[in-house]
């Protein structure tokens, strides 16, 4: 039987590293954010390559779900989830069917990330707001913290193995450096440094400066962050 897991993340966090770990095990298959073309056909909401966006994936999100539930010869089906491509009300019975996990990060570093690929930001385009929403819809699956996967890999990718019941392999900490077939079209915009990458980069404090708007931003997700970090794995 596919072990199927989505991880629900915010833009510029480790999501797409994280997915290159996955796809570098010899059993998975992944999805890079598979909703996103139906976002943005939905919202009307300017992105870089919006329309190769658009026309690259469907946009209907019933049609994604059962995509992602489909028979599959992939012992592990991994998929990178935008929770800012959950609008309020979407239907998540398919995510019934998968093992959720939420990957956050510091809102102050996701802003200033974020603001180096588009000019426009605010609360609701960096997904914490949605990820808290998503915690208590989710049924209150488990909270990791970029960071804290950025100091020890290993540990958690471990930690998440064993909770799929699924076994460890090394592969999952190092990869080679290039696109994949399965990157989005809007990797040219968002990936250059997953692309140069191969492996998890070493942690570092961030020393991140913000216009008064986008601090602004940045400090109305704290409280969202804050709460998720409350529930967040520490190992």
């Amino acid at each position: 039987m596919t072990v199927r897991i989505a991880m629900w993340s915010g833009p510029r966090n480790i999501s797409t590293a994280m997915m290159r770990s996955w796809e570098n095990r010899p059993d998975s298959e992944v999805f890079d954010e598979p909703f996103y073309a139906a976002y943005l056909h939905r919202t009307g909401i300017e992105h870089p390559a919006r329309e190769e966006v658009i026309a690259s994936q469907p946009t209907d999100p019933a049609e994604v779900a059962r995509a992602l539930l489909a028979p599959t010869d992939a012992a592990v089906s991994y998929s990178k989830q935008m929770t800012h491509h959950y609008l309020d009300g979407d239907d998540l019975t398919w995510a019934a069917q998968v093992r959720n996990v939420l990957l956050v990060r510091d809102p102050a570093e996701v802003v200033a990330s974020y603001v180096r690929s588009r000019e426009a930001c605010q609360p609701e385009d960096i997904g914490l707001l949605q990820q808290l929403t998503l915690f208590d819809l989710l049924g209150s699956p488990p909270v990791i913290d970029a960071a804290d996967v950025l100091r020890d890999p290993e540990a958690y990718l471990r930690w998440l193995c064993d909770w799929l019941g699924i076994d460890f392999t090394d592969r999952m900490l190092s990869w080679p450096a290039g696109p994949r077939d399965s990157d989005g079209v809007w990797a040219p915009h968002w990936y250059d440094a997953v692309v140069a990458s191969t492996g998890f980069a070493p942690h570092r404090p961030r020393e991140v400066g913000l216009s008064d708007h986008d601090a602004a931003v940045a400090q109305a997700c704290r409280p969202a962050y804050e709460a998720l970090r409350e529930h967040a794995l520490r190992l």
